[in-house]
């Protein structure tokens, strides 16, 4: 899989938006000064070659506000095209006015400047390269302007003007290298920041998750008593032949279930502050889960398959983690038991696990919301068992994608990192 490219300092469109001020303030003051160095300096300028350059940015200028108005998104190529168009137009305006010995010559580093703070690394250094290459031809090819010409300048190239060319090739290459870094280093710090915000968000709504589950708990265990009492009770009074006495039986047997549940909940979250995660084989560890899984899950009809590699894939684990899988298991059961593929496959780093289902697949509208709130694909869930299985298998330093498959179904993908066989 290729890097992605680093994200500019905002988006593309709204980058799009202040080139277009800039380009509209930056020719309006160049048509005031063309006017100043005609009327009141007398400059021998090409009138026309001149304000035909000004017309034609000022309607590339008009062309980018009614295409800003389009819903398509603005890409990094469309962005590098228009700095392209704003180079194209600065020199055809210095050629007909002067060329390097125009003061205005340095305009070229604004371009170079908005390109480094602002696209990727190549497009960057494009926006660079042109920019010096339009400098270096309106050294030798222009139109010549009295008023702009440089004392002592008897030879092609004055020391003042190779000077000049000089120093614009290093203040170039120094802007689009330290800003380009400058902006790099803002965008991995807003990054950086953006994933700390949302693991405190997600720490805080497992935290608030936990402190419900133990008051949940908590009062659940009066009721759960004496719901068991009366049962008890009825079940002396009904006749022990009578399908009524069975039906009691089961209750009783269900209530007394969730005690047990409830007490091992309370038991299990005291031994786990303490415990260190176990390492153990994948493959061992993940046929354990998906036995114990289909104890729980008797109509499920599974594959499950194991990668033919060399070596064998360790990983650190423990009952939280074979918890959190069991939830993704029984969400490709409830989407269709009939076919459930589960696949272990790793590389040198990390080790996947493939859950295939054959189910109605994710919709798109919510696929990006899964695991980070509580949204559920189902009609009757809470999206609790998917937001607590991305927060377990994302605290062991892996994470959870779900596809829509190509012939049908989810494909659930988990990641997890690959741990040294131990001693």
């Amino acid at each position: 899989m290729q890097t992605a490219l680093p994200l500019p300092l905002s988006t593309p469109n709204r980058n799009l938006v202040r080139l277009t001020m800039v380009r509209g303030i930056t020719w309006t003051g160049f048509l005031i000064a063309i006017i100043v160095g005609v009327e009141l300096l007398a400059f021998d300028l090409p009138v026309i070659p001149v304000v035909g350059v000004v017309i034609a940015m000022g309607t590339l200028n008009i062309a980018t506000w009614w295409r800003l108005g389009r819903p398509r998104a603005v890409t990094h190529i469309e962005y590098l095209l228009h700095l392209l168009a704003d180079v194209t137009g600065l020199t055809l305006l210095f050629y007909f006015s002067g060329g390097s010995t125009n003061p205005f010559i340095t305009y070229y580093l604004v371009p170079i400047t908005i390109a480094a703070a602002t696209l990727p690394w190549r497009h960057a250094w494009i926006i660079a390269v042109c920019s010096m290459a339009g400098y270096t031809f309106l050294m030798f090819s222009y139109h010549p302007i009295h008023q702009l010409g440089h004392i002592n300048s008897d030879n092609l190239l004055s020391l003042h003007v190779l000077g000049m060319w000089l120093n614009f090739g290093l203040s170039a290459g120094l802007v689009t290298f330290f800003i380009y870094k400058m902006a790099h280093a803002l965008r991995s710090r807003d990054q950086a920041l953006s994933r700390t915000r949302e693991a405190a968000l997600r720490n805080e709504q497992v935290l608030a998750v936990a402190t419900q589950a133990a008051g949940t708990a908590h009062e659940l265990g009066t009721p759960l008593s004496t719901m068991a009492v009366l049962l008890k009770e009825m079940q002396d009074d009904a006749p022990i032949s009578s399908v009524l006495h069975e039906d009691i039986v089961l209750l009783r047997q269900q209530v007394d279930v969730c005690k047990s549940r409830l007490q091992n909940l309370v038991l299990n979250a005291d031994r786990r502050r303490m415990a260190e995660p176990e390492v153990l084989d994948a493959e061992t560890w993940l046929a354990g889960v998906v036995q114990r899984w289909l104890v729980l899950r008797p109509d499920v009809n599974h594959q499950f398959s194991v990668a033919e590699k060399r070596g064998r894939p360790w990983l650190a684990v423990d009952a939280t983690l074979d918890q959190a899988l069991t939830n993704l298991l029984n969400n490709a059961a409830d989407a269709n038991p009939d076919q459930v593929a589960i696949r272990l496959d790793w590389q040198a780093d990390n080790v996947v696990i493939d859950i295939r289902d054959h189910g109605p697949g994710v919709a798109m509208s919510i696929a990006d919301q899964l695991g980070e709130t509580f949204v559920s694909t189902k009609s009757k869930g809470m999206g609790i068992g998917l937001f607590l299985t991305h927060a377990t298998i994302n605290r062991f330093g892996g994470g959870v994608s779900l596809y829509n498959h190509p012939e049908g179904g989810t494909l659930t993908e988990v990641t997890l990192p690959r741990c040294a066989a131990p001693n």
